[in-house]
């Protein structure tokens, strides 16, 4: 009884001249209307049901269970901290010590190159890693100072400064750092950490090795003691002024070259080493990690020797007075002046943020066995950036080189991070007058050093380019767009690229008629049904995935099958059309002109000439010039069918849909008086069932008649077997009693072995006797199982894989062409009887 809800909705839609039955599935039909070959006694009716709004609502919306999970997941600690031994702290300990001791001038050299003091880069390296462990899914990141956003923050605070030089550096950076920290906890409190996967790989390979490559330009001339010039420019000039200055040099260059070549020297030996001794493997890593913090503290000492009566004037460049504890200690300023002057550069920095942090933590998530959530990951870096402005931090995030050493020196728990801050905390009170002697040049020898690793090896740009030549279009511009113009730049270019390249993809995307091959299974040089192999030979002649087969290949053979194989046509005047990159509205068009303009070159249509007069025709159809006849296509098929491939397809759209309405009506003007028959086929989405099903498909097209019917069809449908030796419970029951056997089997062998040789015919003929004796009992199993046992010789029990209200949804190919030919071979028989070619008897 329809409820007053039901009442009110209908009268509603008939007021505002909505038809809510505006289809009727078979005309005046039953939806059972046909030949079919199933019987009521051994099949279960099946009529599938349409997925509704309200359905889709409710499994939308968030339960109380979801809810409190929300909450739980806020706070990933929780889940491992309770459990925390002292084999995970020894881990955690070494770890976060060897981070601490790179963190401490890695921090101060990318706090130059955010134009800030270097304790700035202190500050932030302590935030980052001590409240990142709270929101952690990762075991191995570590956020902090990176070379990249720090030369984006530069960038940010220059553009400021310039304009508002009243406000303090830190201030701009710290607002940055607030804003970008904002925006991105929404993302992650939203759950939309999905975003970062409209990036592709190439475009962060580009990205960052542009970036490196501006930086470590930009770091030369400092190095080199070269001064005179902006080392803010476009990448290539100041490559250019480099090379223009180097007569200039100062002996900064020989503190700053001497320690990039140390750097280097003392890397690739303890790599060699490493290979030569593989039992000392641990310890050459270890010297090579912290070949930064020797390096740093050979040259500081060198500087102190040099400088130590020179502290007015020093001999090179030196960073001078490093204010000890947090001395930025504030609430952050938030200027609406300082925001609407840096609010272009927000998009970059935001970008910036998350895509390095994302990649690298999804990276060393596969390969050490864990997943990471990127909405919380998002949260993390959030939320770091919101309370790091408090102590004076500018905009951090996760870094690729100290998350690298951190997984080698063998984490175990995202709590290595408050070893790290730890000591960094030491560092920024117990050694600030020993940062006094550190000569800039050395520091920027470590910044060149570290990026040098962000560069992509052109070994993996030409794997590039073997897996796909139109993304090298995506690195090549990236790369180039940031060495011509900024780091900005280059972000927005790849991104753009990228989205371009995509949609040319899901526009151009082009189907494939398919055909059918018959395929043998080949093991050696035999046939698998040939039977050569014993059991095997007799599986193959049983089972047909084992055996002959049919396939469905490209007839144009594009997709690389062999073009000697002869694909045969699937039927004369039936397609099977496959999509091959979904179907909705960027490509409906493209898929569909090319599917209707083959149709019509291969079939002809039914009356050929139909055009008594020269007027009727159309004018795209004009037919031959005068004095010549109509040239017959007789030898061409009739349009029977069209068998439609949803494999790759998930989601339809209206656009694409009315289009197939209107090829379909299309086609049916080339066919009349016939219909053509539309079959669906491998269709995974209840919701684009439901779309083709509102269009008209999945039901035979009513005839053109007076009554509406359907006339003749044949519904053929695929079912599975409940219960009987075909069955999957049948299959599972004979695998674990096979399992069984051989295990049995396998424990008598071993324990035949034990005896003397003088019992072995004994021990064989028991063996035997046990062997036959489990055979025995393992076939009285099979024949009192409920999976084989079909009941007094009944025959087994069958149900519909897809309703019995769409007979034009088929699981597979093979039954919708099936399907196809069964009824245009009915048609044909009904033609041949004197009857129309409309499936409708004589």
């Amino acid at each position: 009884m329809a409820t007053t809800l039901d009442k009110t909705g209908h009268v509603l839609a008939k007021a505002l001249g909505i038809k809510l039955d505006y289809r009727n599935e078979l005309g005046k039909e039953d939806v059972t209307r046909g030949e079919s070959f199933l019987s009521g006694s051994t099949t279960d009716t099946f009529v599938e049901d349409e997925p509704t709004a309200k359905e889709w609502i409710l499994k939308t919306l968030p339960t109380g269970k979801d809810m409190v999970n929300y909450a739980y997941n806020l706070f990933p600690f929780t889940h491992w901290i309770t459990r925390y031994n002292l084999q995970w702290l020894i881990g955690d300990l070494i770890a976060g010590i060897t981070v601490g001791a790179v963190v401490v001038p890695q921090g101060m050299a990318y706090a130059q190159l955010a134009q800030l003091p270097v304790q700035n880069g202190l500050y932030s390296s302590f935030m980052g890693v001590l409240i990142y462990w709270f929101f952690a899914t990762s075991k191995d990141i570590t956020i902090g100072p990176v070379a990249v956003m720090s030369q984006v923050t530069g960038n940010v605070v220059l553009k400021v400064y310039d304009k508002y030089p009243q406000y303090p550096k830190d201030v701009v950076a710290s607002d940055l750092a607030i804003i970008c920290g904002a925006i991105i906890v929404f993302i992650g409190l939203a759950r939309c950490g999905w975003i970062v996967d409209f990036i592709s790989l190439t475009a962060i390979s580009a990205f960052m090795t542009g970036s490196a490559i501006n930086i470590a330009s930009g770091q030369v001339p400092t190095m080199l003691g070269q001064s005179g010039f902006s080392t803010r420019d476009s990448t290539y000039k100041v490559i250019i002024h480099t090379l223009k200055f180097l007569p200039k040099c100062k002996l900064d260059a020989a503190m700053g070259l001497t320690a990039l070549a140390f750097l280097y020297i003392i890397r690739i030996s303890c790599s060699v080493m490493a290979k030569r001794l593989p039992q000392r493997k641990k310890l050459f890593f270890f010297l090579s990690t912290l070949r930064t913090v020797f390096i740093m503290l050979l040259y500081t000492m060198i500087s102190w020797l040099v400088n130590r009566h020179h502290r007015e004037k020093p001999k090179f460049k030196i960073l001078g007075v490093v204010p000890r504890g947090f001395t930025d200690a504030r609430v952050p300023q938030i200027n609406t002046e300082i925001i609407s002057a840096f609010a272009s550069d927000i998009p970059s920095s935001v970008i910036v943020l998350l895509i390095e942090h994302i990649a690298i933590s999804k990276s060393f998530g596969r390969v050490n066995n864990y997943t990471i959530d990127p909405s919380q990951e998002m949260v993390a870096i959030g939320v770091t950036n919101l309370l790091g402005p408090f102590l004076g931090a500018y905009p951090a995030t996760g870094s690729f080189s100290r998350t690298a050493i951190k997984s080698k020196a063998g984490v175990r728990t995202p709590f290595a991070g408050v070893i790290t801050a730890v000591v960094v905390l030491l560092a920024i009170y117990a050694l600030p007058a020993v940062f006094f002697y550190i000569p800039s040049a050395s520091l920027s020898a470590v910044i060149i050093h570290a990026v040098g690793d962000l560069i992509t090896p052109p070994n993996t740009v030409y794997q590039f380019w073997r897996v796909s030549p139109l993304e090298i279009v995506i690195f090549f511009a990236g790369v180039f767009v940031t060495i011509f113009s900024s780091i900005e730049n280059g972000i927005y270019t790849t991104i753009v690229v990228s989205v371009a390249v995509l949609l040319f993809r899901v526009v151009k995307a082009r189907g494939r008629f398919l055909g059918k091959v018959k395929i043998h299974s080949v093991i050696g040089d035999h046939l698998v049904d040939e039977g050569k192999y014993g059991s095997l030979g007799r599986v193959g002649k049983n089972d047909p995935d084992r055996g002959v087969r049919n396939l469905f290949l490209p007839i144009d053979h594009h997709d690389g099958t062999n073009p000697e194989i002869q694909v045969d046509s699937p039927y004369p005047g039936i397609f099977i059309y496959r999509f091959s990159e979904g179907f909705n509205y960027p490509n409906a068009n493209h898929y569909l002109d090319h599917l209707t303009s083959t149709i019509f070159k291969e079939t002809r249509r039914t009356n050929e000439f139909n055009y008594p007069r020269l007027g009727d025709r159309p004018w795209n159809d004009p037919g031959p010039r005068r004095g010549q006849t109509v040239v017959s296509q007789s030898h061409k098929p009739l349009l029977r069918a069209v068998i439609l491939d949803f494999s790759s397809v998930n989601n339809v759209d209206i656009t694409s849909v009315q289009n197939l309405i209107d090829v379909r009506n299309q086609l049916d003007r080339w066919a009349a008086p016939n219909t053509v028959e539309w079959h669906m086929a491998c269709i995974t989405n209840r919701w684009t069932k439901r779309a083709l099903v509102s269009a008209g498909f999945g039901y035979p097209t009513p005839a053109a008649d007076s009554t509406g019917s359907s006339g003749r069809w044949k519904p053929i449908f695929s079912v599975a077997e409940i219960g009987g030796s075909s069955s999957a419970a049948a299959a599972a029951e004979f695998r674990d009693h096979e399992k069984d056997l051989q295990i049995q089997r396998t424990q008598t062998a071993t324990s035949a072995k034990k005896h003397d040789a003088a019992a072995g015919d004994r021990i064989t003929a028991v063996e035997g006797a046990s062997s036959s004796s489990s055979a025995s009992d393992f076939g009285k199993d099979l024949n009192a199982s409920k999976a084989y046992n079909t009941g007094s010789g009944l025959a087994p029990k069958v149900a519909l894989v897809h309703g019995l209200n769409r007979p034009l949804f088929h699981i597979d190919l093979t039954s919708a062409l099936q399907a196809a030919v069964a009824n245009s071979e009915l048609k044909e028989d009904i033609s041949s009887k004197g009857g129309t070619d409309t499936g409708v008897e004589p």
